[in-house]
């Protein structure tokens, strides 16, 4: 079998060696069946969650290495982004730029009208206190592609069969070749990787597979280079 690199969401991840973060999602070319890139969380509370290539990233037994220091991870692509809602009504206070009300994202600085805000005493808050508009938090990821995160649940066409632990990738292209299912699937501590060319849609409702549960059962096992 060709050599094969595992992505597993959740991984560790290093900046030139240097603690960096950690990988919270994948983004996946539906179209190519490629892995594009990772999404690093940084340690750091009041940093976003960046886009990183995947060439630059490389898997190992102990985490994620990325080829590229902490400063030019900083200047990667943030990973969300937060709007206002036209029409929506403030809902409390204000937070610090670039905190948005998950703790993460780019906070757009502009109201959804033109003109002058509102008062806070005419939508019900205190004097000096101010609102802080309703805001929406959206993935910042390239147009077509697709966010995979793990814990995303996968079925079969006989029911749910467990939950995305990581994906299976060929090099140098980053070809997505299997979907690895995550433990506590239904056999127990059996390593599940179940081929892309089985995959048939991947949407809010998890990852869905044209096999049957005994088909997923008796799938080969998958060696991946260097774990």
């Amino acid at each position: 079998m060709q050599d094969t690199l595992e992505y597993v969401i959740g991984s560790r991840v290093r900046c030139a060696g240097d603690e960096c973060g950690e990988v919270e999602f994948v983004v996946v070319d539906p179209i190519a069946d490629k892995l594009t890139h990772l999404v690093v969380r940084p340690d750091d509370a009041e940093s976003e969650s960046r886009l990183v290539p995947v060439h630059l990233a490389v898997p190992g037994p102990d985490g994620v290495e990325l080829n590229c220091t902490r400063a030019r991870f900083d200047e990667f692509e943030p990973a969300v982004q937060t709007f206002f809602r036209p029409g929506a009504e403030p809902t409390g206070l204000t937070e610090p730029t670039g905190i948005t009300g998950s703790g993460r994202g780019e906070r757009v600085l502009e109201w959804p009208f033109y003109g002058l805000a509102p008062s806070p005493a005419l939508v019900g808050f205190a004097p000096g206190v101010d609102p802080q508009p309703a805001t929406t938090t959206v993935e910042r990821i390239p147009a077509g592609e697709v966010s995979v995160r793990r814990g995303e649940r996968v079925h079969a066409v006989d029911g749910e069969i467990g939950r995305v632990r990581g994906l299976i990738v060929v090099p140098p292209n980053s070809e997505v070749s299997h979907v690895l299912l995550d433990e506590g699937h239904l056999w127990g501590r059996k390593r599940v990787a179940i081929p892309i060319r089985d995959v048939i849609g991947i949407d809010a409702d998890g990852v869905a597979v044209r096999l049957a549960k005994d088909e997923i059962k008796d799938l080969p096992p998958v060696d991946v280079e260097g774990l």
